[in-house]
């Protein structure tokens, strides 16, 4: 299978891994669409994407904005889900419970609404990409909330793969990646927590943004896969540390 030709959304497209796949889907001929909340950092993206990209800013927890989007992109191949946010770090005990909801938004009702309102768009052969994390399968003190958000975008993506046929709707369940996500976090902490998930890998390296993008294109590209999530973690699930 080819991209060549083919339309491509990226939602969360103008950074990390999201840009990643838009860089490496305009390279094998696909027209991009990327699309996040900044409307400046979609500029940047653009300017070192081929002319043949466009970006449109839109918040992923608006329905409304979402219908639009895909109503203007009309027909499509695929859409690959990146967007994020940056998680609440406070104790569950210390979260009130309406803004431990909100830690679903974007990563979950976000990819929802997607879903639902790109699926009609979509042409044979075509598919949807989410983004999960190995959080999901394994928990790290701290983080309850992200777990459950994984692990229930992993649950939507197989149940979506039957009720959306024949768009094939599939995931990606990333490891720890250097991306600007982690600019939050002061650089001698994030350069320790980085050579702590190296040492637990078996590759002995963090994820780059590129490597999610190759798993995206496989995922796209593969017409006999659906309702899978695949793993590009460095082997961390395996080791137990």
């Amino acid at each position: 299978m080819t991209l060549n030709g083919q339309r491509i959304v990226v939602i969360g497209g103008s950074s990390g891994m999201g840009l990643a796949t838009a860089h490496a889907a305009a390279e094998a001929g696909a027209v991009v669409t990327i699309a996040s909340s900044s409307k400046e950092r979609i500029d940047v993206a653009l300017a070192e994407l081929p002319d043949s990209c466009d970006g449109a800013a839109f918040d992923v927890r608006d329905e409304a904005a979402v219908a639009d989007l895909f109503a203007r992109v009309g027909e499509l191949d695929h859409v690959v889900f990146t967007a994020g946010d940056q998680p609440d770090r406070r104790a569950l005990a210390e979260l009130p419970l309406d803004q431990a909801r909100r830690t679903f938004d974007v990563r979950f009702w976000g990819a929802v609404a997607v879903a639902k309102h790109a699926a009609p768009c979509i042409r044979p052969g075509g598919s949807i990409t989410f983004t999960t994390g190995t959080v999901g399968v394994r928990p790290v003190p701290g983080a309850a909330l992200a777990s459950a958000g994984s692990a229930a975008t992993e649950g939507l993506t197989r149940g979506l793969a039957f009720d959306l046929a024949p768009v094939r709707v599939n995931a990606v369940r990333s490891g720890a990646v250097r991306t600007p996500l982690w600019d939050a976090v002061p650089e001698p902490q994030r350069a320790a927590v980085f050579d702590t998930f190296a040492r637990r890998a078996l590759t002995g390296a963090i994820g780059e943004p590129q490597q999610i993008a190759a798993a995206n294109l496989y995922l796209m590209e593969n017409q006999f896969v659906t309702g899978t999530v695949l793993t590009v973690d460095g082997g961390l699930i395996l080791t137990g540390n």
